[in-house]
């Protein structure tokens, strides 16, 4: 296949899903909105900047920069990042005509679907299908908070929202709410959709199981800086944690030098609890969940976290964010704990909980390696997002 991928092509996730059709023989292009590099061959990559994009440095990760930082980019990015969509989809459409490729897969709506919509359709008309790109055929993937926290952001972000779904042949998303709200957001019922983890799914041979259970009481909150993670809620858990179990460590990837973090530690004074790490590469990461006896995802936007997968699938504990999408992963008492994210209380009490129900955590990490072998192993899901592809190209 012939396929042009719109993406943030420093994100790991989006790579790990890019590399497998790379490595299968397709003719790969990628339109990055962030400029990058590449550490396995494709045919073509373009940088095209939208929503400010070509700000940031190329070298720094996703998530990088401080909470401050994040949220007024976000803010940023919201309401005015629409504004930057025409000229970036006039650039994109410039790319299109050169490679016309078989498929085009933007990878997150905004603002790589929205951009690859309007490129497509040509002029902000929703339903004008008239533009030179009639031909190609869209897919867009929606993350866990394209709809729950962007879309409803701003007018024009309900605008792009909206013909971006109208003009899609078909939607990828990483759990079955979102394919509930795409419907809802204008995307037709009766078109192709996929459910599978946005990253392609769990590389067995790095994120496996420990050959013993972890018995010291180590808390992993893997989920960095980001605007819908109530890592404030979290901070104020640990003291509420260390008041039963003074032993617990709790271990924050992401977070290294983070000033907000910082500032939470000294004044909950829990220093000698608490161990900031910079992001890390999957290998380590992997190590670092099989480690921990409990992984915790304070979020109140989501969809599937890859990190839950990958710490489900190295035997770590699951306590997360009580959201319809983390349902489909959690029966709470069954194979993880749920909690309210923005109630330190709650969050605490879940942790409590997990660190005192050896039995639990046993049973779930049975269950939680069959469920990942099930539903989110990487070479059946990319089999599976091959034959999408194969329908979506062939309707």
């Amino acid at each position: 296949m012939k396929i042009l991928f719109v993406a943030d092509a420093r994100s790991p996730i989006a790579l790990n899903w890019i590399r497998y059709f790379a490595e299968r023989g397709d003719e790969i292009y990628i339109a990055s909105t962030f400029a990058a590099s590449l550490d396995f061959p494709i045919k073509r990559m373009e940088t095209i900047p939208v929503a400010f994009s070509g700000l940031k440095k190329a070298t720094q990760r996703p998530g990088a920069a401080s909470a401050r930082t994040l949220s007024l980019r976000t803010h940023l990015r919201q309401w005015l990042g629409p504004l930057t969509i025409r000229r970036a989809a006039k650039q994109l459409r410039e790319f299109f005509n050169e490679a016309q490729p078989d498929l085009i897969h933007a990878m997150r709506i905004p603002y790589e679907g929205m951009i690859a919509a309007h490129a497509i359709v040509g002029r902000v008309v929703p339903h004008d299908l008239r533009g030179a790109y009639r031909g190609h055929r869209l897919i867009v993937s929606t993350w866990g908070n394209d709809f729950t926290l962007h879309a409803p952001s701003s007018p024009l972000m309900k605008y792009y929202t909206r013909q971006t779904l109208q003009r899609a042949d078909a939607i990828h998303s990483d759990c079955h709410r979102d394919i509930r709200l795409a419907n809802e957001w204008g995307f037709d019922s009766s078109k192709p959709t996929l459910v599978a983890p946005g990253n392609g799914g769990i590389r067995a041979d790095i994120f496996y199981p420990p050959a013993k259970p972890a018995e010291e009481p180590i808390i992993l909150n893997p989920r960095g800086f980001r605007p819908y993670v109530r890592n404030d809620m979290f901070f104020k858990a640990i003291p509420l944690v260390l008041a039963k179990h003074a032993n617990a460590r709790f271990i924050c990837t992401g977070m290294a030098g983070e000033e907000e973090a910082i500032r939470w530690i000294r004044e909950l004074n829990i220093g000698q609890a608490v161990e900031l790490l910079n992001l890390l590469p999957q290998r380590q990461i992997a190590d670092l969940y099989r480690r921990a006896q409990v992984l915790v995802s304070p979020s109140v936007h989501d969809g599937t976290p890859n990190t839950l997968l990958e710490g489900m699938a190295c035997g770590c504990f699951p306590v997360a964010g009580d959201l319809e999408s983390i349902r489909e992963w959690i029966t709470p008492n069954e194979n993880g704990l749920l909690f309210d994210s923005n109630d330190p209380q709650s969050i605490a009490s879940a942790l409590i909980d997990a660190i005192e129900s050896k039995d639990l955590r046993e049973k779930s990490a049975v269950l939680n390696r069959e469920i990942i072998s099930a539903r989110a192993e990487y070479g059946n899901n990319l089999r599976r997002a091959e034959h999408f592809y194969k329908r979506v190209i062939g309707n």
